[in-house]
């Protein structure tokens, strides 16, 4: 059996390697000329976790995993509100629970099925047909591939869903919400070494990460009513943040030497059937929860190893499979999208007021009571 999979991220990588472990052959498709690396930090857990443990990547992933020893709210001066310490950032977290960088994810799934499938960079998928016996995939290069199985993990501005399942404005509800992402070249001197300094001020958050083997990510998001709604970091960030204080200066100076900023939309994917035929979307092409939900990475593992393990489980019999699949994860899926439409609400807060109160749980989190309602309430549930 053969599989072609569109996209090497995490969800496309994921599956390679599971289908990997049933033997069925893969071929991935990459728009991107290389493999990207870093991206936003993820708390990577749940279904995600269990998977790992069952793909054999979990000794790899727990290598890499960091360790945040201190998390410090700032007013829009730079000025500290809070801190949370590690010891209770990690009792927030729970044990089989652990912060990770996207890229460092799909590090490890690429060293994993790098050798098992072939992964073809710089070409993106222009049509698709299928009939009873394949599903026939014509590739920007001119090839036409043949498979049992076209899995489209292309994220949210998936090309395999446009193609098969219709356009995109059909799936995506916008969260009302944009978010940029980049690498710093090097770590602010106001922001410790293992820690991360986190600033929201009417309707704007910004994050600033160093990971313990030296790296620091910034993350911005914020609500679109604040500022344009253009394609250009550079001149979109300045314009949002240009009044904010502390390190953002800095930061912003430093996106001009950065190798890539992840600048989109924070959408949800909302498609009420994720296979049609022999194409099959996975991770966030399918149901992308958002950072609101914060589950995404590991619903990516979680969904592509129950892939595998429903196709194993119905050898021959493709709708079988499919159906079994999607009916096992779409609750979970479900859930975790209805989470990240209610946090919307209180992300970055326009109102001063829903800001304090938003964050009033974290001032109080060292308290048993308070910490045990934050586990249950926002890691578990």
């Amino acid at each position: 059996m053969r599989a072609i999979i569109i996209g090497a991220g995490i969800a496309g990588l994921a599956a390679a390697l599971r289908l990997s472990q049933i033997g069925w052959d893969s071929l991935i498709i990459e728009r991107a000329p290389t493999r990207r690396s870093g991206g936003y930090a993820v708390t990577f857990g749940g279904i995600g976790h269990d998977a790992a443990e069952r793909l054999g990547i979990l000794p790899d992933l727990q290598q890499r995993a960091f360790v945040t020893g201190e998390i410090v709210y700032r007013k829009p001066s730079g000025e500290r509100r809070f801190s949370l310490t590690g010891e209770i950032i990690a009792a927030i977290m729970g044990p089989r629970t652990m912060n990770i960088l996207r890229g460092d994810i799909e590090t490890v799934l690429y060293d994993k099925v790098r050798d098992s499938a072939e992964i073809r960079f710089a070409t993106t998928i222009t049509a698709v047909d299928q009939d009873a016996h394949a599903v026939h995939v014509t590739l920007s290069d001119g090839t036409v591939e043949h498979a049992d199985l076209l899995i489209g993990a292309d994220g949210l501005h998936s090309a395999t869903r446009a193609l098969v399942f219709g356009p995109e404005e059909d799936y995506l509800l916008d969260l009302e919400h944009r978010v940029a992402v980049y690498m710093l070249d090097q770590r602010p001197d106001a922001i410790a070494p293992g820690t991360a300094g986190t600033l929201s001020s009417r309707g704007r958050t910004v994050a600033v990460i160093n990971v313990d083997d030296g790296r620091t990510v910034a993350f911005f998001g914020y609500r679109t009513e604040r500022g344009a709604r253009g394609d250009d970091p550079a001149t979109v960030l300045p314009q949002v943040y240009g009044d904010l204080g502390w390190v953002i200066p800095e930061v912003l100076a430093s996106m001009a030497r950065t190798d890539s900023v992840y600048f989109d939309t924070i959408s949800q994917v909302v498609a009420p059937t994720w296979s049609r035929g022999r194409v099959v979307l996975l991770g966030d092409a399918a149901w992308c929860v958002t950072l609101f939900a914060g589950y995404g990475s590991a619903l990516a593992v979680g969904g592509a190893d129950r892939l595998g393990t429903e196709l194993e489980r119905h050898p021959g019999d493709l709708d079988a499979a499919l159906t079994a699949w999607e009916t096992a994860l779409r609750p979970e899926v479900e859930a975790k999208q209805k989470l990240g439409r209610r946090v919307k609400g209180v992300y970055a807060p326009a109102n001063p007021f829903v800001l304090w109160l938003s964050q009033l749980p974290l001032r109080l989190a060292a308290l048993p009571p308070v910490r045990r309602y934050m586990t249950r309430r926002f890691i578990k549930g």
